[in-house]
């Protein structure tokens, strides 16, 4: 398992893993303790807090928010909401960006999260191929195991916010709880999906964040 902390250097990594960077060090410790109490949320990237590109987001300057995503990052941490990003990132793999430059993306999207008042916990993302066949890569579950085993957490019930059909499949493996955007690629998606049966659809992460915070999460 390859672990990316801020500020810190890549580690060792096999074809098989997850990536996961993490803003404070305490923050794993207490989920172990209190996983019975925690309120999670898992974000798909692209398409989902950023604008998507079919050329890939290669630089901090390419990477640009969706209006209304990062108030709703933020409305869902003051209202205790822990956030995790889940992102396949095979741009890596196809040597269009390094490590260092998705890292430097990252800590572009984690500070104008907190500078709206929110925060991202964890960043697991896949930097493979599709061709290399990598169990974390969606619609694969290995991400979602790996965030799993990091939070100490069963996510059964836990919203899953994409944009794609993978996103979908990979979150009902694991028996979380697929929700779709219309942002990003979520119209193609609506319209070329088969996948989407009983999974609510949302304009975009602020709609899907309104609906929850009053109660009114249904489908759309």
């Amino acid at each position: 398992m390859t672990h990316e902390g801020l500020g810190e250097g890549a580690h060792s990594s096999n074809r098989w893993s997850a990536f996961l960077a993490l803003r404070r060090t305490g923050a794993l410790r207490a989920a172990h303790h209190g996983r019975r109490k925690m309120r999670l949320i898992i974000l798909d990237r692209d398409g989902v807090i950023n604008y998507d590109s079919d050329e890939f987001i290669k630089s901090p300057e390419e990477w640009i928010p969706i209006p209304g995503s990062l108030e709703a990052i933020a409305r869902l941490h003051r209202t205790g909401y822990r956030i995790v990003v889940a992102t396949n990132q095979s741009g890596v793999g196809r040597g269009l960006l390094s490590m260092d430059m998705l890292a430097r993306i990252h800590a572009r999207m984690l500070d104008a999260v907190r500078k709206k008042g929110g925060d991202i916990e964890g960043i697991f993302f896949c930097p493979h191929r599709p061709e290399e066949g990598c169990e974390c890569r969606k619609p694969r579950p290995g991400m979602f195991y790996e965030i799993a085993d990091r939070l100490k957490m069963n996510l059964s019930g836990v919203y899953a916010v994409g944009d794609s059909e993978r996103d979908i499949v990979s979150a009902r493996r694991v028996l979380a709880s697929p929700v779709l955007v219309r942002s990003g690629k979520g119209k193609q998606t609506l319209k070329a999906s088969t996948e989407l049966s009983g999974v609510p659809v949302f304009e975009d992460l602020a709609a899907f964040t309104a609906a929850l915070l009053s109660n009114q999460l249904e489908m759309h």
